[in-house]
C-alpha cells in the first residue's frame, strides 16, 4: 500500500483538475501531458503513445495519442516490467525479445505491438510514478538523439505532474487556512459580544458611581480603569486577529489618511500638544488597513513622548524603483537599538518605569499590515533620539504627489 500512497499525494491515477482558488486557476496537468505525449510521438515518428501510472494492480493512461486512454490490470502491461529498471527500454522487435515475445499485447491476443520504448517516470526522490512510452505494431528503430528527446519529454512530463502535486498542496492549504480564518472571524465576534459588552457595562456604572459621590469612590475609579485597559486589550486583540484577510486595493491618499487619524485621536493630540506634519502620496493600499497601521505608530509616537515635550511627528512617503517608503518619524524617547527587533512580536513591551500602559500588540498589528501588503516594517532611531518607523510598501501605480 506504500505505492497507493505515494500515488495518492500526487492525485494519481485520478489527476484531477485542482479548483481555482483566491482568483488563480491551475495549469491543466492532463492537458499539458498529451501536448507532451503527442511530442514524443513526433519527435520518434511512432504513432502510439502513453503517459501511463502504476499502481498496485493496474496501469492508467492519463494521457494517450493514437488510442483512447484506458486501464488494464499491471500484468497485462508491457510497462510493469521494465518501469522499475531504472533505465529507458528500447525494443526493435517485441517479437523477438525474450522479455516481451510472449506478452498478449505482442502476441497478437490483444495486441500485435512490435516497436517499443519505454522511460520511467521518476521522482527527484526516486519513486517511479510509471511510463511514458511509444509503440508500433511495425519494427522500427530509434536515432540516438530521438532516444535523447524521448527522455527530455520524460522529465518534462514528471515536472507536469509535480507542478499538479504542488499546486494541490496550495490549494489544500488555502482552503484549510480559508476555513481557519472564518473560525476566527467567528470566535472574535463571539469574544466582541461576550466580553466588550459586559465591559462597557462596567465602565458605565462606575462613570454613573463617580457621578453619584460613591462612598467608595476610590474603588470605583480603579475598576474602571482596570475595566478600561481590559477593553483596550480586547479591542487591540480584535484589531490584531482581524488584520491580514483579503485586501481591498484602491488609490488612497497619505495626507487624507493622516487627517482621519488626527479625528479619530483628537483628544490625544489635543491634550498632548502633538504637531502631524505629512507630505502627500497615493497608495495603491487597503486604506481601512492602512489607517489602522497610520493610527497605532501615531498613538505610540505622542504615548511614548519626552515629559514636558510636545510631540513633533513627520509622515512622509518617498518613491524608489517597485517601492514607496511610508516613514512616522517623532521626537519622542525612541527605542534601544537592542530592544527594536522585539518590539514589533505581539505582547512585546518595554516595560520602562515611565510608559503609559499598554498592549503590546500596537506595533504587531503594523507588522502584520505591512506584510498583507507584500511589505515590511522596520524601526530605527531619529535624529533627534526619537523614532524613525519605515513601511516598505509594493509600488503599484503609486505615486508621490507633493511634498
Amino acid at each position: 500500500m506504500v505505492r497507493q500512497s505515494r500515488l495518492a499525494e500526487y492525485g494519481l491515477p485520478r489527476l484531477e483538475p485542482i479548483p481555482a482558488t483566491a482568483g488563480t486557476r491551475a495549469p491543466d496537468a492532463r492537458a499539458q501531458l498529451q501536448k507532451l505525449l503527442a511530442l514524443a510521438t513526433a519527435t520518434t515518428g511512432i504513432p502510439f503513445g502513453a503517459v501511463n501510472i502504476i499502481t498496485e494492480d493496474q496501469q492508467h493512461h492519463i494521457a494517450a495519442v493514437g488510442m483512447d486512454p484506458g486501464i488494464c490490470s499491471r500484468e497485462d502491461s508491457l510497462c510493469s516490467r521494465v518501469f522499475l529498471s531504472g533505465r529507458t527500454t528500447v525494443v526493435p522487435d517485441a517479437s523477438q525479445d525474450p522479455l516481451f515475445r510472449d506478452h498478449p499485447f505482442v502476441t497478437g491476443h490483444v495486441a500485435a505491438i512490435r516497436f517499443y520504448a519505454s522511460v520511467p517516470l521518476a521522482t527527484a526522490d526516486g519513486f517511479v510514478l510509471g511510463s511514458l512510452c511509444v509503440f508500433s505494431p511495425a519494427p522500427a528503430e530509434l536515432a540516438a538523439a530521438q532516444q535523447s528527446a524521448l527522455e527530455i519529454i520524460a522529465s518534462q512530463v514528471v515536472e507536469v505532474l509535480e507542478l499538479h502535486h504542488h499546486a494541490r498542496m496550495l490549494a489544500r492549504a488555502l482552503d484549510e487556512a480559508r476555513i481557519s480564518n472564518e473560525l476566527l472571524e467567528a470566535f472574535t465576534a463571539r469574544i466582541s459580544h461576550d466580553l466588550r459588552n459586559p465591559l462597557t457595562s462596567i465602565i458605565g456604572f462606575t462613570e454613573l458611581g463617580e457621578m453619584q459621590g460613591a462612598a467608595d469612590a476610590d474603588d470605583v475609579r480603579l475598576i474602571g480603569r482596570t475595566s478600561r485597559r481590559m477593553l483596550a486589550m480586547v479591542d487591540d486583540l480584535l484589531s490584531f486577529s482581524r488584520i491580514g484577510g483579503a485586501l481591498r486595493r484602491q488609490p488612497v491618499s497619505l495626507a487624507a489618511l493622516v487627517g482621519a487619524v488626527e479625528e479619530d485621536l483628537t483628544a490625544v493630540l489635543k491634550d498632548s500638544g502633538a504637531d502631524i506634519q505629512v507630505s502627500d502620496a497615493v497608495l495603491q493600499a487597503d486604506g481601512e488597513q492602512l489607517r489602522i497601521l497610520l493610527q497605532n505608530l501615531i498613538h505610540n509616537a505622542v504615548a511614548y513622548s519626552r515629559p514636558g515635550v510636545p510631540p513633533r511627528i513627520l509622515v512622509t512617503a518617498e518613491e524608489s524603483p517597485g517601492t514607496i517608503e511610508v516613514r512616522l518619524t517623532d521626537n519622542g524617547k525612541g527605542i534601544p537599538a537592542e530592544e527594536r527587533i522585539h518590539v514589533t512580536e505581539p505582547l512585546a513591551r518595554l516595560h520602562r518605569e515611565d510608559d503609559p500602559p499598554g498592549s503590546g500588540l500596537g506595533l504587531a498589528t503594523c507588522v502584520r499590515i505591512a506584510k498583507a501588503h507584500g511589505g515590511r516594517l522596520s524601526i530605527g532611531s531619529a535624529p533627534d533620539g526619537g523614532t524613525t518607523v519605515s513601511v516598505w510598501l509594493p509600488a503599484v501605480t503609486s505615486g508621490i504627489l507633493s511634498s
